[in-house]
């Protein structure tokens, strides 16, 4: 029992044979006892031989020096080539702008932009529309479809007819006169085959207004039971266009 226990190695000699094992994998070297003797130190252990992998191990650290400077430069080398490459890979569209220039656009091929915008072409960016006052009195009554009539109201939420003239107009940013008779003698007159949208149309002799949107149609907030809607100019007894 004593001589099997003299026979075991020690822990000192189990952690060289791994640390011979760990390097020999890592480096893919040689096996430790395959050659001469090349001490080398082992944490914790001590100066272990471990064979043609130490002298491998010695020769790896002085070539991995000369390596790493030109690892480096290679690096830097591959940095650059890998920009040049991505950069002339990558998709840049001109793009036309009308009194400014041309200009890259990155990200988008060249085939995605429209031929007004092309460089050369004689198109490019078309000049924002500015809305009117009547533009934005005819969206007003627009947004007002489905309200309920109350006589005498003028919004937000019910209107009489010339009630729903004068708040169009008034958040387009103009006043106009608040009934439907002073409507009608307000404005500039305008012959109704020369009426545009926004027009103030007034029908039955004064005593009813709707604000005209094209194409022979006007919005009216008509009557109790009756909300707000568009209809027909034909359909009712049209006395005079008046334009604001």
């Amino acid at each position: 029992m004593a001589k099997h226990r003299l026979d075991q190695p020690s822990r000192g000699t189990k952690a060289a044979k791994g640390a011979v094992i760990t390097g020999a994998i890592a480096m893919g070297s040689i096996a430790a006892g395959q050659a001469a003797a090349a001490p080398v130190a082992v944490p914790h252990v001590g100066n272990i031989e471990l064979g043609a992998l130490g002298d491998q191990l010695t020769q790896h650290k002085h070539d991995a020096k000369k390596k790493g400077t030109k690892g480096k430069v290679l690096k830097v080398r591959n940095a650059k080539k890998g920009k040049a490459a991505a950069k002339k890979a990558a998709p840049q569209a001109q793009v036309k702008v009308p009194g400014a220039g041309t200009f890259a656009i990155p990200g988008i091929n060249q085939n995605q932009i429209p031929k007004e915008f092309q460089p050369g072409a004689k198109g490019g960016i078309a000049p924002q529309v500015r809305q009117t006052v009547a533009d934005k009195a005819v969206m007003n009554a627009k947004s007002k479809i489905g309200s309920p009539y109350s006589y005498g109201s003028a919004g937000p939420n019910a209107f009489d007819c010339s009630g729903l003239v004068y708040w169009s107009y008034k958040n387009a940013g103009k006043t106009i006169p608040r009934d439907s008779y002073g409507q009608l003698h307000g404005g500039k007159a305008v012959a109704y085959k020369d009426a545009k949208p926004g027009d103030v149309l007034i029908f039955n002799g004064g005593s009813h207004a709707g604000i005209y949107v094209g194409h022979g149609r006007f919005i009216h907030s008509q009557t109790y039971g009756v909300p707000v809607h568009e209809d027909s100019v034909k359909t009712w007894a049209l006395t005079g266009v008046r334009r604001y």
